[in-house]
């Protein structure tokens, strides 16, 4: 992915993982941190687990959410979703460890099990997701398999139900845990959710990751944990003696947003709000169909753009550079060689006249690609 600070100011840029902040009501932001800064900070560090107050919160919010059937004492504080993967990495693997990664999957991710000495396992993704039959059994199966079963990333498939049940049973019969990172599975569109792999575990097998990078902004750095009560109490410690800790005012902050009902709403705004952006980039592309397939709508921020065997994503990618419009290649995200050719459009943080613009040039751009391809053919 193109960095922010190498992005011209006057580009549309299609970045992945960037929410919207423009309709955050600025009165609802100012007087959630009124009310943190009308008393006094405590005199110590508060828990290695993080604040009960915002512990509670979000225990409630994903009841709600995402139909978790949690407690506060099952959640951790962690400043976002990768340093959530890197204290789970850090409570479990060992050096020469193998990890299950999707192939394609989140480069980052990767190099946090790499930077930890562990082995990364790429596993197929198909249009339901991980193909959990590729796992490896016995002595072969990877401790650890990470994987984003809500919105996958970055093709924006959704794992089946029954792949989420072979899933977890792979993991009892192979004594492996499951790392789900939910990193966006609030905004859902023309379609009901699936249940979360947290919900359907009954044996303990998965680590659920959660943030507020997607719902609110990146900015924050404030993630969250539900773990195995084992694992938990590993996590905790480490954090303890680490002193990795999220600060008391932002914590309370957001408990105080998310208890007040703000986050909720913010929500359910943002969701009519992308299904309308998502709308606008089918609704541009779709006299190029037969040339490009737009992909994983169901949810979340981006979408993945299918280009046929005639259309180069690189070549796409530089012209469209060229008249100031960024997009990223699919095969960054390979561990491997890539089995399929695109782009992924990030079109949460854009205003609708820049996605019409910028996806009026890919259009073009792709049409001119093709049709040289043709001639050259």
């Amino acid at each position: 992915m193109v960095h922010d600070e190498s992005i011209p100011p006057q580009a549309i840029a299609f970045r992945l993982g960037v929410p919207s902040v423009s309709s955050l009501p600025p009165r609802l932001w100012r007087e959630a941190w009124r009310t943190v800064t009308a008393r006094l900070p405590p005199n110590s560090y508060g828990p290695a687990n993080g604040d009960p107050a915002l512990r509670e919160a979000l225990a409630a919010y994903l009841g709600r959410s995402r139909g978790l059937a949690c407690t506060p004492e099952d959640i951790l504080i962690t400043a976002g979703a990768t340093h959530a993967l890197d204290l789970i990495v850090r409570a479990t693997l060992s050096a020469g460890d193998s990890v299950g990664f999707e192939e394609p999957g989140y480069p980052a991710a990767r190099q946090i099990v790499k930077a930890r000495e562990g082995r990364i396992l790429p596993v197929p993704v198909d249009d339901d997701g991980m193909q959990v039959e590729r796992l490896p059994p016995g002595r072969a199966a990877p401790l650890l398999v990470y994987i984003t079963p809500s919105h996958q990333y970055p093709l924006g498939t959704r794992l089946s139900v029954s792949r989420r049940l072979a899933l977890l049973t792979w993991a009892q019969a192979n004594d492996s845990l499951l790392i789900e990172d939910d990193y966006d599975s609030e905004f859902r569109f023309d379609t009901s959710p699936l249940p979360a792999l947290t919900s359907l575990d009954e044996a303990g097998r998965v680590a659920y990751i959660g943030t507020f990078s997607k719902v609110l902004t990146p900015a924050l750095r404030v993630g969250y944990l539900l773990a195995p009560p084992l694992l938990r109490e590993r996590i905790g410690l480490i954090k303890h003696l680490t002193d990795e800790q999220v600060s008391w005012p932002l914590q309370q902050m957001l408990a105080d947003f998310i208890s007040k009902g703000h986050l909720d709403r913010h929500v359910r705004r943002m969701r009519q709000q992308y299904a309308e952006k998502r709308h606008i980039v089918a609704q541009t592309l779709a006299p190029i169909a037969h040339l490009a397939r737009l992909r994983g709508l169901e949810a979340g921020l981006h979408a993945y753009l299918e280009l046929g065997a005639s259309v180069s994503a690189t070549r796409v990618a530089q012209l469209a550079q060229q008249r100031n419009v960024i997009v990223t290649p699919l095969d960054a995200y390979y561990l491997g060689a890539p089995d399929r050719s695109g782009l992924l459009l990030g079109y949460a943080c854009l205003e609708i006249p820049d996605i019409i613009r910028g996806a009026t040039a890919l259009r073009e751009i792709i049409g001119q690609v093709a049709a040289l391809s043709h001639l050259e053919g």
